[in-house]
């Protein structure tokens, strides 16, 4: 890894007991440099959407003995909605309607109560074969009967949560695949849970992530990887013919920008009010960069950016907007990175 990347997990400023979400942890430096941050405390999330990727992940994590507190899913960072396991479950402590909560919101959290009188309605199991799947010790290889059952629960999981989601009239869209349990570590929190409660750890309401989020979050998201000189190299091999395709086409770039903006809105979505939150990208356009952060703010009145403190002794400059950093081989003598730190407030801050 790089030592600028390092920089954007220590710009987090994980502190003991942190329960922290990497949103594109493939293929996983980062998710092991806060793994060993943490320690024996805490909890750590990697998300990643790239399957091959996520399993280098996991085969870092185990092979530095680094795992015990984290967990892998194979999701879309953009629509990822699961709690940390260790805060209080928010879905538990929702029997008290909000004062600002729809009566559509209410009826999926209704749904998230399914019990055992309302089994078996409307043609639906949805607990057949689900609260059987109790999650044991992770081992990499598994048996055709355990892969099943996982198969199986899955299924019947996501028909349930179609129905919650059919039954909110403000849904629009099509429901979000749900994550794929991809590794957990024995003191993950996930040890004896039953796969339909890991997967029903989430919440409809964005107060209840504000409350029960996580403390910390890294967007360390794809991007052009112009920044890269380990990745340049690689056109040796691709043909330097593609080089302008990947780095200069416009619709790629505004694409790859907008994925960039997802990623970020999620993150932030799912961090706790007063947590802190990393963008970053070995990227070094603005349109990745500066424009995707400026974006951001415009639709989040109550996210801020903030300076990183031990930036100061770091060699390094400044970022088109204040508090942003950029590293670059000519001043850093590092492969280039952009880094912002944004935290959550309660209301939009009179200054930027």
């Amino acid at each position: 890894m790089d030592a600028a990347s390092g920089a954007a997990v220590t710009a987090l400023e994980v502190s003991p007991g942190d329960h922290v979400l990497d949103i594109c942890a493939a293929p996983g430096a980062k998710l092991c440099m806060i793994a060993d941050l943490l320690g024996s405390t805490g909890s750590l999330t990697g998300v990643d959407i790239a399957q091959h990727r996520l399993a280098a992940c996991r085969t870092m994590l185990q092979k530095y003995g680094l795992g015990n507190r984290c967990r892998l899913f194979l999701a879309d960072g953009t629509t990822f909605s699961l709690l940390p396991l260790a805060k209080p479950n928010a879905i538990s402590h929702m029997d008290k309607q909000p004062e600002n909560t729809s009566y559509s919101q209410n009826l999926h959290l209704s749904c998230l109560h399914t019990n055992s009188e309302n089994e078996g309605k409307k043609g639906y199991d949805y607990h057949a074969g689900i609260r059987s799947t109790v999650l044991k010790e992770w081992v990499s290889r598994k048996t055709r009967k355990e892969k099943h059952a996982e198969k199986r629960a899955r299924f019947f999981e996501e028909k349930r949560q179609q129905a919650c989601h059919l039954l909110d009239d403000t849904a629009g869209g099509e429901q979000p695949k749900l994550p794929e349990i991809f590794f957990y570590g024995t003191e993950s929190g996930m040890l004896g849970m039953e796969q339909s409660e890991v997967l029903n750890h989430t919440a409809y309401i964005d107060a209840v992530y504000s409350q029960n989020g996580y403390d910390k979050v890294l967007v360390d998201a794809e991007c052009t990887h112009d920044g890269s000189l380990k990745h340049i190299s690689k056109f040796e091999q691709w043909g330097w013919d593609t080089f302008e395709h990947r780095f200069f086409n416009v619709e790629r770039i505004s694409s790859i920008a907008d994925l960039q903006l997802q990623l970020l809105l999620n993150g932030f979505r799912l961090l706790k009010l007063g947590g802190s939150l990393v963008y970053s990208t070995c990227s070094f356009t603005f349109q990745q960069n500066e424009s995707v952060v400026e974006r951001f703010l415009a639709a989040q009145p109550n996210a801020e950016l903030k300076q990183i403190e031990a930036s100061k002794e770091w060699p390094c400059r400044v970022g088109g907007l204040m508090h942003t950093l950029r590293f670059d081989p000519f001043v850093s003598n590092t492969n280039g990175l952009f880094v912002a730190k944004i935290i959550k407030t309660r209301s939009a801050p009179t200054k930027r």
